[in-house]
This record gives structure tokens, C-alpha cells and sequence, in this order.
């Protein structure tokens, strides 16, 4: 075992100074986890400081936001070199559990994983057929058809691996720049700044949004043109309450479609019937019979199957549009590509057809609840006035400071960033899914925070998602995207695990799998 330098035990004479010899005998310790470095393995050191930490991380001793001792002090208390203490933290960040944060140290990012089994013992591998050491049950998410409330109980669910359809990276916000964004926002904002503002947003964002669309999804506008919305779920609301004005009761949904978004347009009275979707996307012969005058598409990225709608059928769609059509286009993470080419939003296409929907929920963070609407001239009006009595506008401050990191180019950085780190999580969730389960077929791996697979009919898919909560493992059923039958599935979220808690989760489920099918009691 690596010692540190400066022993109390005076080598050179063989003997122990006055007062040392008793600290000859004291357990080489630190009062941070009650380390004792003297149960690590000769040889092993870093190993298990590694297997510690991650432990008390996994059960909530170092919760989400934790800061770790500095390296110099954490290796003067066990008395070993720095190097162990600055190694193990350093494979630590590697995981993706803490990062560094210069002079404000390191501090704990995210749950692991793997490393909590062994030293501590206090998480386990799950028991064939049985609940993980550590885990709490289901809490009933999955016991019913879901309700107004379930994405509160189902993120309120406690479980060891978050594949979360829809998550980002949340540890790759980028506090620092952000902060630097805000300080200048505040050094140099005039006063009138602060008070009662124009309800479609800051006039620096939406010059900054209408930059941002230009260049990245190809779409032209004039700031005037853009609303500032508390994201796309306030989007949705804003388009509903204006559609249901003028007398129309439907807005057809793909299906599947986002269980969530369909939830919003029937809270403000819409009817979502069901449009089929293959492997170009949309049917538009489907969305001509369906009656309906307005439809909801996620045509970049098609949620949860992630099909790109093809190009005749982007031609057919404009033409239905054109007849009287009104499309409603969720760009909800169109940014986040890996193997194929840009493909541009509906409204460069159409823009007095489209109403679109855009915000940085997966690019930087939910919480920050900033997005934006840029609808036809003929919905504009109404859109603004639904916007200035709902809350009369988003809070101005981020609003500045975001409007900071899309001018200086920071967001641009971001995106790149977050997409590298991503994609690695990506191919490390195919390589597991091609490993663990042969069996599912894998949907929409080229862009995106998810992938979806489909499993042989027969899978009680929410049965399955059941038991891989029960067993620490959080997914979502395809049966809750979807209203007409088809096959059964997992929406499967990668950007905000670890490779290794990706690989992890998706041994779980390879393991519940066969228990899955009829009569197996899943």
C-alpha cells in the first residue's frame, strides 16, 4: 500500500519519538465516510477508495450535489500519496459520478451504478425473480392505465438506473459559462430591464432564438415572429386554447405518440385521434381520412420510433397543409444527430402552415423552462394574447442570460459537447442491446436521447417495465405511447446514464425478458 511521506515512527532510529508512538498505533482514517484505509487490499487502494465512494453515493450518504474532500486533504488523513486519492477521483469523473469544478472542487454528479456492490454491500445484484437489495417497489406506477399524474409518480419512482425517455445529460449543464452568462446579464442590464415586459419574450432572446433557427434548422424569422414560451408543454397549451377558439375539438397525434402530449391537448379539451406511422413516417392517406384539420408531428426525430419523415411524404403533407391543414411541428431534439444528416424543420418548408415548436429542454437542462412558438401570421395575435394571460411572460432573466450563450457561441459549444457525450452513451446502449437481447429490434439509433426496441408479440410490455423498476431499472412501455395495438416495446433513455449504468441496465432487462411473455407472471 502507497503511504504518504512523513511517518510519525522516526525509521532512521528505530524508535518512535515521544507522542508518536501511540499515532503509530491509530488507525490510518478520515472522518469523511469513516474511511479506514487499513481494510483496503495490499496492492488495491484505489479500488477501493473508488468502491466507497460510489457506495456512499449509491445510498444516499453523498447525495446529488456533494462535494468530496480535496485530494490533498482525504490523502494526508489516510495517510497514502495523493496520487491514490487523485486517481480514484479522477476514474470517478471518468464514470461520469462526480465532476470537477476548479476551485469549488469536486462534487458528485450522478448515482452509480456497479461500484456500489462489494465494498459496502448495501445495494447487491438482484436476486434471480426477486427485488435488488436496496430497492423500493413500484409504488404502483404501473398498476393502472396511466393517469393526469403518472409522469409525477413515475419520476417520483426511486430506482438504481434512470433510461427516462426524454432526459438529457443534466450533469453536463453548463454551470460555469452559464454563471458568467447571468453576471453580465446583471452588471449590465438597464433597470427598466426588470420590470413588466413584452409577453412574447425579451427582445435580446428572440433576436438570439431567430439566429439560432436560422442556422440551425434552416427555418427564417423575424423576431417579432417568435413567442417565448415556458417550453413546449406551455407551447402545446398556447396552440390548444387558440385552436379550440376557433371551433376545432381534434388535433390528430401520430401514433404512437407522446403519451404526455397527448395528455396536455385533452386537459384543454382536444380530441387526439390516432394517425399511423411506418418507416417514412405520417401517413398522410391515414391523415386525410382521419378528418381532422390540425395534427401534431415530430417529423426530425418522430417520437418514440424515430423515423425521419421522408421527403415524398414531407411534399404530401405540405399539400394537405395547403388545402387548409394547420401542422403543429415538435422540434424537441432535432439538434442531437450522430449518423445521418441534417434534416430541416417543416417550417422552411411551409411557414404560414406550421406552427413550430422549439425549446433547450434536451440541450441544456427541463428546469430551466425556456422555449419558444413561431406560428403563421394569421394565429400570432391570438397566440401572444393566450401568452400575456397566462403569465404575462417568461422570467426575463434567463431569458438574458440565455440570449448571452446563443450570441457568444457558447450553446453552439454545448451542442457539440453534449452530442460526443451522448453518442458514446448511445453506442454503448446498442452494443449491450445487440449483446442482451438479439431478440429486440432497435429504432431510431441515429439521433436523438433514445432509442426504442420492439419485442415478438406476446411481451406484456408494462408488465415488463414493472419489474425492471421492482429490480432498480426506470423505462417506459411502448403500450403507453401508443392508442391503437401494435407490438410491444421499451422507450429506452440513454443521455443521462453512464456507459457502464446503460450496459448495467440493459442486463436487467435481458434478464426479466423471458419471465415477460404469457402466463410467466411478469
Amino acid at each position: 500500500m502507497n503511504r504518504a511521506k512523513g511517518s510519525p515512527v522516526d525509521r532512521t532510529k528505530g524508535t518512535a519519538e515521544p507522542g508518536a508512538r501511540d499515532a503509530a498505533r491509530t488507525p490510518a482514517a478520515s472522518d469523511f465516510l469513516q474511511l479506514t484505509a487499513e481494510e483496503a487490499p495490499r496492492g488495491g487502494l484505489s479500488d477501493w477508495l473508488v468502491g466507497r465512494i460510489r457506495c456512499a453515493i449509491a445510498d444516499g450518504r453523498l447525495p446529488t450535489g456533494s462535494r468530496l474532500p480535496a485530494t490533498r486533504v482525504l490523502a494526508a488523513d489516510l495517510r497514502v500519496s495523493r496520487g491514490v486519492v487523485t486517481e480514484s477521483y479522477r476514474r470517478l469523473v471518468e464514470d461520469g459520478h462526480v465532476v470537477g469544478r476548479g476551485r469549488s472542487g469536486t462534487v458528485v454528479a450522478a448515482t452509480p451504478l456497479n461500484g456500489a456492490r462489494g465494498a459496502a454491500g448495501t445495494l447487491g445484484a438482484a436476486a434471480p425473480g426477486g427485488t435488488a437489495t436496496g430497492s423500493h417497489p413500484a409504488a404502483g406506477v404501473f398498476d393502472t392505465p396511466p393517469g393526469t399524474d403518472v409522469f409525477d409518480t413515475f419520476r417520483a419512482a426511486p430506482a438504481r438506473i434512470d433510461l427516462s425517455p426524454g432526459l438529457p445529460d443534466l450533469a453536463a449543464f453548463p454551470r460555469t459559462a452559464w454563471l458568467r452568462a447571468e453576471r453580465a446579464v446583471l452588471a449590465e442590464a438597464p433597470s427598466g430591464a426588470l420590470g413588466y415586459g413584452d409577453p412574447r419574450g425579451a427582445p435580446e432572446l428572440r433576436r438570439a432564438v431567430a439566429g439560432w433557427l436560422r442556422v440551425n434548422r434552416g427555418v427564417t424569422a423575424a423576431p417579432e415572429e417568435i413567442i417565448i414560451v415556458a417550453g413546449t408543454a406551455q407551447a402545446l397549451g398556447l396552440v390548444a386554447q387558440v385552436l379550440r377558439a376557433e371551433g376545432v375539438d381534434r388535433l390528430a397525434v401520430e401514433d404512437p405518440c407522446s403519451l404526455g402530449a397527448r395528455q396536455h391537448l385533452h386537459s384543454w379539451g382536444l380530441r387526439t385521434p390516432p394517425v399511423p406511422v411506418d418507416g417514412d413516417g405520417v401517413r398522410i392517406d391515414a391523415l386525410r381520412t382521419s378528418g381532422a384539420s390540425a395534427v401534431l408531428l415530430t417529423p426530425a426525430h418522430q417520437f418514440p420510433t424515430g423515423v425521419v419523415l421522408g421527403g415524398e411524404r414531407r411534399r404530401e403533407l405540405v399539400r394537405w397543409a395547403g388545402e387548409g391543414g394547420l401542422v403543429v411541428e415538435d422540434d424537441y431534439d432535432a439538434e442531437h444527430r450522430y449518423d445521418r444528416a441534417p434534416v430541416a424543420a417543416l417550417a422552411a418548408l411551409a411557414p404560414d402552415r406550421v406552427c413550430y415548436l422549439g425549446s433547450v429542454s434536451k440541450l441544456l437542462a427541463p428546469a430551466l423552462r425556456v422555449g419558444w412558438l413561431l406560428a403563421p401570421a394569421r394565429h400570432r395575435a391570438a397566440l401572444t394574447d393566450a401568452k400575456r394571460f397566462a403569465d404575462l411572460g417568461n422570467a426575463v432573466l434567463p431569458q438574458l442570460a440565455l440570449a448571452r450563450l446563443m450570441e457568444s457561441g457558447a450553446l453552439e459549444r454545448q451542442l457539440r459537447l453534449v452530442r460526443r457525450r451522448h453518442r458514446v452513451r448511445r453506442d454503448a446502449m446498442i452494443a449491450a442491446l445487440r449483446t442482451r437481447l438479439p431478440q429486440a429490434r432497435v429504432h431510431g439509433a441515429a439521433a436523438g436521447l433514445h432509442l426504442t426496441v420492439t419485442f415478438p408479440p406476446g411481451v406484456d410490455d408494462t408488465a415488463l417495465a414493472s419489474r425492471a423498476l421492482a429490480h432498480g431499472v426506470k423505462t417506459q412501455p411502448l403500450s403507453w405511447h401508443t392508442q391503437r395495438p401494435g407490438r410491444p416495446g421499451l422507450v429506452l433513455g440513454y443521455a443521462a446514464a453512464t456507459p457502464s449504468a446503460v450496459a448495467e441496465g440493459v442486463a436487467v432487462l435481458a434478464g426479466l425478458l423471458p419471465a415477460a411473455g404469457p402466463g410467466r407472471g411478469v
